[in-house]
């Protein structure tokens, strides 16, 4: 349903109904913002990158082929231009190591993971995921929140699937040291609180 009304909001646009540029922009200025503050960790930098996405979104809706849906489209050029934003600036992020996790340990960290993405947790979810280098916060966002497929995430990122795959692997074995390290602090003195 979504797909057909994304369809005709571009046809009114490519006639010249630049109105219908508005409620598409209305339609995905949250996410492609989010998707890009997961990237950049920087707010004005965000902003700037979720305006240069729609202008070009704007210029290049005629080439849209509708291979993928609109959604998938437009996350993959708000990605390239993080990409493009992360070079121009040359910008470091802080690694978070990698502890020896088993693949059972991040199947129970999926699990875990799963139930705690309820409203009063989602927020420390979120600021963990901000915590995670630019891509794999963007990669988890789009996986987690978004639940978007691994073809999906492959063309948003122009990587293989088995290369989304390895990334999540590893994204969700940092977002574990981070959750870690964040939620368990947070869970032990709510337990004491509870216990007094």
């Amino acid at each position: 349903m979504k797909d057909t009304n994304d369809q005709k909001i571009i046809n009114q646009v490519l006639q010249g109904n630049t109105a219908a540029f508005v409620t598409l922009v209305d339609t995905y200025k949250n996410l492609v913002f989010s998707l890009a503050l997961q990237m950049l960790k920087h707010r004005e930098e965000a902003e700037e990158v979720a305006q240069d996405t729609f202008v070009k979104v704007y210029k290049s809706l005629e080439k849209f082929k509708g291979d993928s849906k609109l959604s998938t489209w437009i996350y993959k050029i708000t990605y390239n231009n993080c990409l493009d934003r992360i070079k121009k600036n040359r910008t470091h992020f802080n690694e978070v190591p990698i502890d020896s996790f088993t693949e059972r340990q991040v199947k129970s960290l999926d699990n875990a993971f799963n139930a705690l993405v309820v409203a009063e947790r989602q927020e420390a979810i979120k600021n963990c995921l901000g915590k995670l280098p630019n891509d794999e916060g963007f990669l988890l966002t789009l996986y987690y929140f978004e639940e978007k497929s691994l073809n999906e995430i492959s063309k948003i990122m122009g990587v293989t699937q088995n290369n989304v795959k390895v990334k999540l692997f590893r994204s969700r074995k940092k977002l574990a040291t981070i959750l870690k390290q964040n939620l368990e602090p947070e869970l032990i003195a709510s337990y004491e609180k509870s216990n007094r």
